[in-house]
């Protein structure tokens, strides 16, 4: 346990396996819930250097975080350590970091020998509250953002709330964007926490960063316990992703940053189509606000819609796009790449 908090433990019922979620317990207590003989640690080199002393585990293959090392590239070079380690069917893999090595880990585990165990200890606040979360597992190829991947749930994700402490305040951010998210495009009450307790949320408070962690990951569990692969509910989780994806890709900007840029063009988008009232998109200009998170960037259309056609939940010319109905009500669109277009034009005006 870490700190004086209790451990919450959230269930995610895949299809093939399911996933235990471990809130608030001590990465160091890891080894607890394996029951594989070998371990291989995947882990951000940076958070090694941090915390080296305290990885108590002897095969260690350090990776360079950075949306830049999901790829192939990486893949192979993972797995052909992993024959060096002699690694076999009977491994646990164990990822160490964001989202990133989360990725990466869930990919090599689901792909080496047709697959062995894997487990995250998630070191950042969007990977806590997101990227670990849900048995999606993939690295980009040639601008298209996780398009080859695998559905499959890690054993277990350990959320350790006191690692969240070393973070800077831009990383902070990056992850109340995906919080945030959950309040709006499904949980109004949890909305409505989230823009009671702004400062103590931006304060680290140890209570209020454990509940809205908990709050958050609850939620995506249900969600993904009702659509695990993706055929319906579950696209409401990718709200802001749309743009989010195309300004990360284009521009480098944090996941979570570009997707609250996303999360706005879709709130104003839903404003414009009267799906929202003006007083409620007051409440969401302020709770960005309050957050600090980002609501606009200059960029170049043509760019970005020119990224969006690579977005991999296109069918054809046209994509799932996902609105709100109210706060904590989202709706899944459908529109051409031209009806996006003309829609964003009209909220640019």
């Amino acid at each position: 346990m870490a700190g004086g908090l209790k451990v919450k433990t959230i269930k995610i019922n895949g299809i093939a396996n399911s996933s235990s979620i471990y809130i608030n317990e001590n990465f160091q207590n890891a080894k607890e819930y394996i029951d594989n003989e070998n371990t291989i640690v995947l882990i951000d080199s940076n958070f090694y250097k941090l915390y080296e002393d305290n990885i108590n585990f002897d095969k260690i293959i350090k990776i360079k975080n950075g949306e830049n090392t999901k790829n192939l590239k990486t893949i192979e070079n993972i797995i052909e350590q992993l024959i060096n380690l002699k690694a076999d069917r009977n491994t646990f893999l164990l990822g160490i970091g964001g989202g990133v090595i989360t990725d990466i880990t869930g990919f090599a585990g689901s792909v080496y020998m047709r697959g062995i165990d894997f487990g995250f200890i998630s070191t950042t606040l969007l990977g806590q509250v997101d990227a670990a979360l849900g048995g999606k597992n993939g690295v980009n190829y040639d601008g298209y953002k996780n398009i080859i991947g695998t559905f499959n749930q890690p054993k277990f994700v350990i959320s350790d709330i006191k690692v969240l402490k070393t973070l800077s305040r831009e990383h902070i951010v990056n992850g109340l964007a995906e919080i945030l998210k959950y309040g709006l495009i499904y949980d109004r009450d949890f909305f409505n926490y989230l823009e009671k307790n702004c400062k103590r949320i931006l304060q680290l408070d140890e209570d209020v960063l454990e509940y809205i962690i908990y709050k958050s990951s609850k939620i995506k569990a249900e969600i993904v316990n009702k659509d695990e692969k993706e055929k319906n509910l579950r696209k409401i989780l990718n709200f802001g992703h749309t743009f989010g994806h195309a300004i990360e890709r284009e521009y480098g900007m944090l996941h979570g940053k570009a997707v609250s840029i996303g999360m706005m063009i879709s709130v104003k988008i839903s404003k414009y189509l009267n799906r929202i009232s003006e007083k409620e998109y007051g409440k969401i200009i302020n709770i960005f606000d309050k957050l600090e998170l980002p609501k606009n960037i200059e960029f170049d259309p043509e760019k970005i819609f020119s990224n969006i056609k690579k977005d991999k939940k296109k069918e054809k010319n046209s994509l799932k796009y996902i609105l709100l109905e109210n706060i904590g009500e989202a709706k899944i669109e459908n529109y051409t790449f031209d009806e996006l277009r003309t829609l964003y034009r009209k909220i640019t005006l």
